[in-house]
């Protein structure tokens, strides 16, 4: 039962693994968008959230008026200097991978619209390596079965029964010492696995989109 409770906490931890390198995309600005005037700050949009590897961001935008630039540094994105821009969005739909930890400046191809305050400063959280899955524990030796006491010598004919003699039962055989149980209290399996499954539930349970 012990095996059973190990590989039913190995698939718990994987999945666990699994869920937290999920990644997620998350619209700009909600339902404004990326737009000159959002209901809520970006900055403070993105001060809330915490931003992955892998993760994209989605800007939406009118085609026709607005692009998204990423420029290469905070002296960039201070200035609105989008004349040496690292990338360029401008389909009105764009979507942005995030490939490596660190600041990830964002501003507006409209100047004016920059200028106004459409500008994004996201910070990706370092990439951290996942521990390994605990090693099978070793089995538990047995107990040694108790051994009877030693029987003395014979008593002589005549002689009374002595101190060190064992009395015997009717059959004429020495009674056996009592052994004491060393089983492990058991495990209910079907309960371990609603346990686990409903854990799993509801760490995974999430969506993959996420509109702030």
């Amino acid at each position: 039962m012990a095996d059973h409770v190990y590989y039913l906490f190995l698939v718990l931890f994987s999945a666990l693994i699994t869920c937290s390198s999920r990644a997620h995309q998350l619209t700009v600005g909600g339902k404004n968008g990326w737009v000159v005037n959002p209901s809520e700050n970006y900055n403070h949009w993105a001060e809330r959230l915490r931003f992955q590897v892998n993760d994209t961001l989605l800007f939406k935008y009118k085609k026709e008026s607005d692009s998204v630039v990423v420029v290469n540094s905070k002296s960039d994105y201070d200035n609105c200097n989008t004349g040496n821009p690292k990338l360029k969005l401008d389909d009105g739909n764009s979507v942005y991978k995030f490939d490596r930890s660190g600041p990830v400046f964002f501003i507006s191809g409209n100047k004016s619209n920059c200028a106004a305050g459409q500008k994004l400063i996201v910070v990706v959280m370092a990439v951290r390596n996942h521990p390994s899955p605990p090693k099978a524990p070793s089995p538990a030796p047995a107990p040694s079965p108790a051994l009877p006491p030693a029987e003395g010598p014979a008593p002589e004919a005549g002689d009374g029964p002595s101190a060190n003699s064992t009395p015997a039962d009717a059959s004429g055989e020495a009674p056996h010492p009592h052994r004491r149980s060393f089983a492990a209290p058991a495990w209910n399996p079907s309960v371990v696995l609603v346990l686990t499954v409903s854990l799993v539930l509801s760490v995974c349970g999430g969506g993959f989109i996420v509109s702030l």
